[in-house]
């Protein structure tokens, strides 16, 4: 418990450093989103609406100390302000549905790739020289080796153009109205994610399973290996209670940065499949010079990745009685 509580404090502090850093970040540029929003709207906004605006985003008047309590003050009430690029609607409702798509699809793929791969490299390197080690894992290899926008771009004109098996766009039939509980627009979603979800899972696989197969190997090596098998216990039991357990635990760390970075989104991913996530949002937020959405997305993304690597820790303690 004493490790949890110290890497919940180091968690904690990272985090106040990172909301302290988005708040000073803009406001080291020359001018602030309010100027650049009248900028764009070339006059049609009210200037006395310049003031109230500067609140909002946090760029009061008076001294930077009052300033930054402004914001934290915004910030826990999750006010991020209002988005420049589709003024007025406010930060969190762009980045609500957004958000939510992301981790539907890229979390849900990344787990499932995850998984898959360790699984199969677990086999790939209790049965060295079998069918998984030979054959599929220089497949998976080769093609994780190749450019994501390349893989994607493929399965996109194959089965998006020429065979036209799944839809090549968006999240659903964009002629449907988003309504969970029918069944016509939930099979729409999953047929347009199928697509991207697959060559996610292609792209990842290698990765994760060659990264376990060399954990394995160098576990195998171990005596308490060799005295399990001694011990007459069964090759299941060695192999996934003796072996992986303890070979998964380096893999661990990067599933969660993995895990963390979910929140941004698979940038590619959701260009060439116009998949409206995060990060497709945030690219929208950049080419609009929209700061405070790019000030809110970087703080989810940072938040995330804390969060995940603290599942990582606790995940540590529960399988390594050496962390306890």
């Amino acid at each position: 418990m004493r490790f949890l509580f110290r890497r919940l404090t180091f968690y904690i502090v990272a985090a106040f450093a990172a909301i302290t850093l988005n708040f000073f970040i803009p406001r080291m540029m020359v001018g602030d989103p309010v100027q650049l929003m009248f900028a764009q709207f070339q006059g049609r906004l009210d200037p006395r609406a310049m003031e109230s605006l500067k609140e909002t985003f946090g760029f009061v008047q008076g001294p930077l100390l009052q300033q930054y309590i402004t914001y934290l003050t915004n910030l826990f009430q999750g006010n991020f302000g209002l988005s420049v690029s589709s003024f007025p609607v406010p930060v969190i409702e762009l980045i609500g549905p957004s958000l939510a798509w992301t981790v539907r699809l890229i979390g849900f793929s990344t787990i499932l790739a995850f998984i898959i791969g360790t699984i199969l490299g677990v086999f790939a390197a209790w049965r060295r020289g079998g069918g998984i080690d030979n054959i599929f894992l220089p497949i998976a290899s080769v093609v994780g080796a190749f450019p994501f926008f390349w893989i994607a771009m493929v399965v996109l004109y194959l089965f998006g153009l020429v065979w036209k098996w799944f839809p090549i766009g968006h999240a659903y039939d964009v002629s449907m109205q988003v309504d969970w509980g029918n069944p016509t627009f939930l099979s729409s979603v999953v047929q347009h994610s199928l697509m991207p979800l697959c060559t996610i899972i292609i792209t990842a696989i290698g990765g994760w399973m060659l990264g376990m197969r060399n954990n394995m190997i160098g576990v195998l090596s171990q005596d308490y290996v060799t005295m399990a098998q001694a011990k007459g216990l069964s090759d299941r039991r060695v192999m996934l209670v003796y072996a992986a357990r303890n070979a998964i635990l380096p893999s661990l760390t990067g599933f969660a940065m993995s895990l963390g970075f979910v929140v941004g989104g698979a940038l590619v991913v959701e260009l060439v499949f116009a998949y409206p996530g995060m990060g497709y949002t945030l690219l929208r937020a950049v080419q609009g010079r929209d700061y405070p959405l790019m000030q809110a997305v970087f703080l989810v993304i940072t938040l995330a990745v804390l969060a995940a690597n603290f599942a990582a820790d606790i995940m540590y303690v529960l399988l390594d009685p050496r962390a306890r």
